[in-house]
């Protein structure tokens, strides 16, 4: 039986995730996959995918899954001939690293860093243990760990984050959304400006409007122009999240409520502070 909740798991990750998700906005990783021959938006699909192999196009479409698949195909398979994967991930690491420095300043050899980030590869060694139906996860879990407790804690929530990712896109799955009408659920929670989740992904002005129709037609949004979930579209991305929450239940068990909560406890400076510094924007 686990020993936490799935509420638990879901709080424990979202207090780290902005440790790991400075990666994607950092300047030092454009910079670093540019030294490659890769220009930023390829070095997104390309770094993150880049510990499965070099990979065909249409699995990182699958895996990354609510991305335009013209826009993967831009940037894959072409960053492999940019670079082998070995060095993007090298690349990645050392951005993260440089990153992390310019965030943190002193923290990054206090004892709470250290601390955190043996909380943190706890939970995710033991989410290693249940690979099966995670196939990003799965790649990033085979890489060799840092040695420096910060970018220890990075990797940790890397795996952590990829963990559940691929629970969050089965329970998408069993819910029969792709990965567009994926998109428009999320922006009609209000959460997420509509214009940025169609934008960053690449959707046309047409495909956008055919996903909200397919949306509406499910009774999940209100009548109307505004893009808002109904009280059935809420219950939906309720049960969503709800099976995303259990399905990463397994690695923070490892922690136990007490882990947890200190782990989230040494964290939120960290993250508070890598969102002050700008980096997301």
């Amino acid at each position: 039986m686990s020993t936490v909740g799935p509420v638990v798991a879901r709080k424990t990750w979202r207090t780290l995730e902005p440790i790991h998700g400075l990666i994607y906005f950092a300047p030092e990783a454009a910079e670093r996959y540019a030294a490659l021959g890769i220009n930023a938006r390829a070095g997104y699909f390309a770094s993150r995918a880049a510990a499965m192999g070099p990979v065909p196009a249409e699995v990182v479409i699958a895996t990354f899954f609510n991305f335009n698949p013209d826009l993967v195909r831009a940037g894959i398979p072409e960053a492999w001939k940019a670079a082998s994967t070995d060095e993007i991930l090298r690349a990645r690491l050392d951005a993260a690293d440089a990153a992390l420095r310019r965030v943190l300043g002193e923290v990054m050899g206090a004892a709470e860093m250290t601390r955190a980030a043996a909380l943190a590869r706890v939970a995710a060694e033991a989410a290693t243990d249940h690979l099966d139906g995670r196939p990003l996860f799965t790649g990033h879990a085979r890489l060799e760990w840092p040695e420096e407790p910060h970018l220890v804690l990075w990797h940790a929530q890397t795996l952590l984050r990829e963990y559940r990712g691929d629970g969050h896109i089965a329970a998408l799955t069993v819910a029969g959304l792709s990965g567009i009408e994926a998109l428009v659920v999320h922006a009609a929670t209000g959460e997420v400006a509509a214009r940025v989740l169609q934008a960053t992904r690449a959707w046309s002005d047409e495909q956008w409007a055919g996903a909200v129709e397919a949306v509406r037609a499910r009774g999940w949004l209100t009548d109307g122009d505004e893009l808002a979930l109904s009280e059935a579209g809420t219950a939906h991305r309720q049960e969503v999240e709800d099976s995303t929450d259990r399905l990463a239940v397994d690695a923070y068990a490892a922690l136990g409520e007490d882990g947890c909560a200190e782990l989230r406890a040494l964290a939120r400076p960290l993250s508070k502070a890598v969102v002050a510094s700008g980096t997301f924007g």
